[in-house]
């Protein structure tokens, strides 16, 4: 899928993991232009039921630190919707979610890319909707993701969203 933001803005590529619990509910890493810059903040955060303090789901959001009305530029479009392409950013393990949890997702945010793909998720107890642990893989890149799969790599699962379509 492809951001609402169209720009040239390339970034530092880099690939990380975040191990998220209810005593470590929240993420924040800086990712940076290509000159090395600070010019985004990816951060994972959990989202709760009204009135609850029980993590339902987590939502990885994209913010660009030189444009601060944007508050969340993996989006597809600032209107909230229901189409799966505009709630990639969402990793939400419940029956009815939009994009299935274990789905790779890849977003092209200005001239680079930015793939999200759970690893792992535990509910407690296991038959409930709460949540004591999710762990996400990042991977921040100014190559298209699916070129560099395409070109040796074998076992490519489904992915949200497309650039060229």
């Amino acid at each position: 899928m492809e951001s609402f933001r169209h720009g040239a803005t390339r970034v530092t590529g880099k690939t990380f993991e975040a191990r998220l619990t209810p005593q470590n509910p929240v993420y924040r890493e800086p990712i940076k232009d290509v000159r090395g810059n600070d010019r985004y903040v990816l951060s994972l955060a959990p989202l709760h039921v009204e009135e609850d303090i029980q993590i339902v789901s987590w939502e990885a959001k994209l913010a660009d630190l030189q444009h601060r009305t944007y508050a969340n530029v993996l989006m597809a479009s600032q209107i909230p919707s229901d189409d799966p392409v505009n709630n990639a950013w969402w990793l939400d393990p419940g029956k009815f979610a939009r994009v299935p949890v274990l789905t790779e997702r890849i977003i092209k945010v200005d001239g680079f890319y930015v793939v999200l793909k759970v690893m792992a998720y535990h509910f407690t107890p296991s038959e409930s909707p709460y949540l004591d642990s999710m762990t996400v893989q990042v991977n921040i890149t100014n190559t298209e993701p699916r070129a560099a799969k395409n070109s040796g790599a074998s076992g490519a699962r489904g992915s949200v969203g497309s650039t060229g379509n």
